[in-house]
């Protein structure tokens, strides 16, 4: 990922309306009265506080309000609710935790946000196929609580407390998926609720196969279509076993020509490695600061391995060569889970210690795919944009 920030303030926008002619303000008292049929009157919000709160996410973008915010309570209300609006012709903007940095909830043209983390149930958890159905109000933190005497783990992190069924929506990824792949590939099924209130069961109704050559992917089309296609109310997830034992690891490079090198000869070498990510010495300087780490300024990895006690000395070792052949240094080891935790809190926080770099601006993010043969040229060729741009930026791929 990387990070740009305008050198010096950036105005921060205030909430603007920035609807068409047929949205603005056109919620009509019929129309609301038959939301608050549905869902209840205490589930549906007119407040400007309310309508604000839900017309932004963490990104640069404004605020753009919506009309009205509804709670539907299950997967019946969302249905009946999507058909009143698309037979009215109101958009539908769903919300899930407000944690993306892309705008995806801007209420451009107005409409109903539907707000769905009131659906938070954990509907159905098959331990021998290693599955897990749960409504979108369920995050994956939540998740991984509730299986944690269960030996099973969901291991997609996109850093934030992001819900599933949102995760899935935008095809989250998170710095798991080296070793564990992204939503894209720990996605079952899913249920959606179409714009025009019918259920559609993307796999089929109660089905969690690994594999099928049955029809199109539909799952596949949903996965990543950002509420364009529908609203996801239900995501059926692909479970992993709890690793016997993990071990985290930070070695900081000369150059970034060699931490990127040494990243694509670990993968190249097939080494299991549940976690590579790395740090500019821009981004190692901003989290020092942020999260009260003490990591030299230069180019960094982090890393984390996942395995028996006997598979980890060994993709250690064979790690540990391939950074030494690159000028890396010795690896300073988080071998407690509060020594993890605290490394990867870091990384996850990254975004905010760049924010806090200049306090006061805004950051705008992006993301680009490469091939990885082309990995070490697009950062280092990035890392100079930069320097020469005068802006204050920090990459992590």
């Amino acid at each position: 990922m990387a990070l740009l920030k305008l050198q010096g303030a950036m105005r921060i926008f205030s909430c603007q309306r920035s609807y068409s002619l047929k949205a603005q303000g056109q919620l009509t008292k019929d129309f609301m009265e038959a939301l608050k049929a549905v869902a209840g009157s205490s589930n549906v919000s007119m407040s400007l506080a309310v309508r604000e709160q839900h017309g932004r996410d963490e990104s640069m973008h404004r605020c753009s309000p919506p009309d009205a915010v509804v709670w539907p309570q299950d997967v019946e209300q969302v249905s009946k609710l999507a058909a009143m609006c698309y037979s009215q012709g109101v958009p539908i903007i769903p919300f899930g935790t407000g944690t993306g940095l892309e705008g995806g909830v801007s209420a451009v043209k107005g409409g109903v946000c539907f707000n769905l983390t009131r659906m938070d149930r954990i509907l159905q958890l098959n331990t021998e196929d290693f599955t897990v159905a749960v409504e979108p109000g369920v995050t994956h933190k939540a998740l991984n609580s509730y299986l944690r005497d269960s030996g099973l783990w969901f291991p997609v992190d996109p850093g934030a407390d992001a819900s599933l069924c949102g995760m899935a929506a935008t095809s989250a990824s998170g710095t798991n998926a080296v070793r564990y792949g992204t939503m894209r590939h720990n996605v079952l099924n899913l249920q959606v609720v179409l714009p025009d209130g019918r259920v559609l069961h993307t796999a089929g109704q109660g089905r969690h196969f690994r594999k099928s050559s049955a029809g199109y992917n539909l799952t596949g089309l949903f996965i990543g279509s950002e509420g364009t296609l529908g609203l996801i109310t239900q995501a059926t997830l692909k479970l992993h076993g709890t690793p016997e034992a993990m071990v985290s690891a930070v070695c900081s490079f000369p150059s970034v020509q060699a931490a990127v090198d040494c990243t694509v000869q670990v993968l190249q070498a097939s080494i299991p490695i549940a976690r590579i990510e790395f740090l500019d010495d821009v981004t190692i300087s901003a989290c020092n600061q942020f999260s009260g780490l003490s990591y030299a300024v230069s180019p960094t990895l982090f890393l984390e391995f996942h395995g028996t006690p006997r598979s980890l000395e060994e993709q250690v070792q064979n790690t540990e060569d391939i950074v030494q052949l690159n000028g890396g240094s010795d690896f300073a080891w988080a071998r407690e889970p509060e020594m993890r935790n605290k490394l990867w809190t870091a990384r996850h926080n990254a975004w905010y210690a760049a924010l806090a770099l200049r306090p006061g601006s805004k950051g705008y993010s992006t993301d680009v795919c490469v091939p990885i043969s082309q990995l070490p040229k697009i950062v280092v060729e990035t890392k100079r944009d930069l320097e020469e741009s005068g802006l204050t930026g920090g990459l992590w791929p």
